[in-house]
């Protein structure tokens, strides 16, 4: 595959102001990429969750707001990761300060730094190493001492569309896109099913994904 250079606009606060499910179906095919080791980490999301802050009693913020999930009710674009089973997961809050609603990144198709990915997950299987939000933020390198950082503004860390050309000045040039990467084309087939993994509003649709991705959590039924 011939390399090809992309640059990333970062998504600006604006677009996390918004309702949750909006900003979980948008931000299907857009970036996420994190700088470590002095090159960047990251790929197209494909998979997100939305959790809302009333009428989900799956959400954390039911619960109200506590020390453990405290940045879940921070500004928009606040990152959130909260621990599970020893890993963790993160999220980008959204809407207003105080309403306590996030979206949590299941999955991504790695574009770049794959090999730096692989020696996080110690794993070579390219459709294994993003593939559920555990595994990503080992991928990544986010934990919870990360918890708080802020996707619109951290020189390092961030979600971004992708552009052939920048597009003002802020435009962030991203490395070239790593040439073992299956480069997916044309705009996702965005899909909502029911969320993985919860007890509770198990009904609720509120998991979005591009159903042609090879690189979900759990691949569409045929």
């Amino acid at each position: 595959m011939t390399k090809q250079t992309k640059y990333a606009e970062r998504l600006p606060e604006s677009f996390f102001q918004r309702e949750t499910t909006k900003v979980a179906r948008d931000l299907i095919g857009k970036v996420i990429a994190h700088y470590l080791d002095g090159d960047w980490v990251g790929g197209s999301i494909v998979e997100t969750e939305a959790y809302l802050h009333s009428d989900d009693p799956a959400s954390h913020s039911a619960r109200g707001q506590t020390p453990s999930n405290a940045s879940m009710f921070d500004r928009p674009g606040i990152l959130y990761v909260y621990p599970i089973h020893a890993k963790h997961c993160l999220n980008a809050v959204t809407e207003a300060k105080g309403r306590g609603a996030a979206v949590l990144i299941r999955a991504i198709e790695p574009l770049w730094g794959i090999e730096t990915m692989q020696r996080k997950r110690r794993l070579q299987d390219l459709r294994r190493l993003t593939r559920g939000p555990a595994m990503l933020c080992q991928a990544l390198a986010i934990d919870r001492d990360d918890d708080g950082r802020c996707l619109v503004s951290d020189p390092n860390l961030g979600l971004f569309e992708l552009k052939t050309a920048p597009t003002t000045v802020h435009s962030l040039t991203m490395a070239s896109i790593d040439p073992r990467a299956t480069v997916s084309t044309g705009p996702p087939t965005i899909v909502a099913t029911p969320r993985i993994g919860i007890s509770k509003a198990q009904r609720l649709k509120l998991r979005f994904v591009d159903s042609r991705s090879r690189f979900l959590s759990r691949p569409m039924p045929k």
